[in-house]
């Protein structure tokens, strides 16, 4: 099978000069990295008054977020300010005791023994897609990142709203999460100027508007959902509703309610439709992977709607999901922050340091990796999964705090992808520069257009 290498951001040959380092990092982080950080497993940099260490290979990440999880499990200053006026404390920005009590009430509601609950609701959110898309003449422009943010915003807010209210608030959220990525700041320079932590921060008047806006919607939905508590209705809403702290049997109150409502959309809306949306861009570019999508697809469905039971037979088009993963890790950087001090690979981590796991980097790495740059869906089949070294991959992370909505994404990706890739291809619009973009998540550029064509 013929394999291509999609675009990255150039790589500079050598470490960046401080400004520069952060002028680019401002713009884009992934372009900060220069080429020997490819090839290091565990290194250290130092950003004005901060040093950071990176965690670069499969021993070094087992060590930091598995073995020394208790000491790296508190998410980084940058992370923490640039989420809290959305999520609050909720789970995927909280540590400690409330980390713990969110995780045990939230991990069941997503858990895979909850997919055959929420697949339908997948594949019926990517048929409508699907109708719409064929309603419009032949070879019609789409911007592919937009249809996906809206499908998988319409997935979940039907997951966790229920069916009645999903479809209306779905663009509203859609448009206020982009507008808020586009404004939040990516450098915490408050931290690496070397000020405590509880120094306040300062955010664009548009950045809490925008989240005001989505809690806004949040807030109705939920009494909304309340007022018909009993009605019987399946949501991941009614779920958090009944759920009760495992300690003390305590319900969760509204601001929780609305904070873990929120990581829950943050998380299944915005990386699986960055993850489809690098999908159908590497399938326009690799037309032999396409192909035999298309023919994986005619064989086992032949024609008909997917279901859950199906996912397990669509191997190669898991690949290609996996594979998209690797290149294009919706979440390129995991940073915490260390609690106390640690020592790995006999370097000290002295308490306070900040800890990265760059699954860009990790997922390149030219010694851990064939042709790293390459697409090459291959590598995820079953056949060749023990060519793979473990904790080499870590698309939702690994340890205490990997993704809890892990199975849901990717069995998402893998359902939407197969439900429309049945009827149409996409093809890349003549001239258009496709750049990865590291924002809170990895997005390509600010638009992908696309041209739909029907399969014959």
């Amino acid at each position: 099978m013929t394999a291509f290498e999609p675009p990255y951001p150039a790589r500079p040959a050598r470490p960046l000069p401080l400004f520069k380092l952060l002028a680019v990092a401002r713009r884009n982080l992934l372009a900060a990295f220069d080429e020997s950080a490819f090839d290091l497993e565990f290194f250290s940099l130092r950003i004005l008054n901060r040093r950071m260490y990176v965690c670069n290979s499969p021993d070094t990440v087992a060590q930091a977020l598995i073995a020394l999880h208790e000491s790296f499990e508190r998410k980084t200053p940058q992370t923490r300010h640039a989420l809290n006026p959305l999520l609050g404390d909720g789970l995927f920005i909280s540590d400690g005791p409330i980390w713990r009590k969110r995780r045990a009430i939230v991990a069941p509601i997503v858990h895979a023994s909850r997919l055959d609950m929420f697949a339908p609701v997948m594949v019926e959110a990517a048929q409508d897609l699907l109708r719409h898309w064929l309603s419009l003449p032949e070879r019609s422009e789409i911007d592919v990142l937009r249809e996906m943010a809206t499908l998988t915003a319409g997935i979940i807010c039907r997951a966790i709203f229920g069916p009645r209210l999903g479809r209306e608030h779905a663009v509203e959220i859609v448009r206020s999460l982009t507008e808020y990525q586009a404004r939040v700041g990516q450098l915490d320079l408050t931290y690496m100027l070397g000020l405590p932590d509880w120094v306040p921060r300062w955010y664009p008047p548009s950045v809490r508007r925008a989240a005001g806006r989505i809690h806004a919607v949040l807030d109705h939905i939920i009494d909304e959902a309340r007022a018909r508590h009993s009605s019987g209705e399946s949501s991941m809403i009614r779920l958090l509703l009944d759920a009760r702290d495992p300690e003390n049997g305590a319900a969760l109150d509204a601001a929780a309610l609305r904070n873990e409502a929120a990581v829950i959309f943050l998380a299944g809306h915005e990386t699986t439709a960055n993850t489809l949306a690098w999908a159908w861009y590497l399938l326009s570019q690799a037309e032999p992977v396409q192909a035999r999508v298309h023919r994986e697809l005619d064989e086992v469905l032949n024609g008909r709607v997917p279901t859950l039971d199906d996912v397990p037979r669509l191997v190669f088009t898991r690949a290609v999901i996996e594979e998209t993963l690797r290149l294009y890790p919706p979440v390129p950087i995991f940073g915490r922050q260390a609690l106390r001090a640690e020592t790995i690979r006999g370097r000290r981590i002295p308490e306070g340091s900040l800890l990265l796991v760059i699954p860009w980097l990790l997922h390149r790495h030219r010694r851990i990796w064939s042709n790293p740059d390459q697409f090459m869906p291959e590598r995820f089949l079953p056949e060749n999964a023990g060519s793979r070294q473990r904790y080499s991959y870590i698309p939702f992370s690994v340890g205490p705090r990997v993704c809890a909505g892990a199975a849901f994404g990717l069995t998402e990706a893998i359902l939407c992808l197969a439900t429309v890739a049945q009827r149409v291809r996409l093809r890349l619009v003549p001239g258009t520069v496709v750049e990865p973009v590291c924002r809170l998540t990895l997005r390509p550029g600010e638009r992908l257009p696309m041209l739909i064509e029907r399969r014959v």
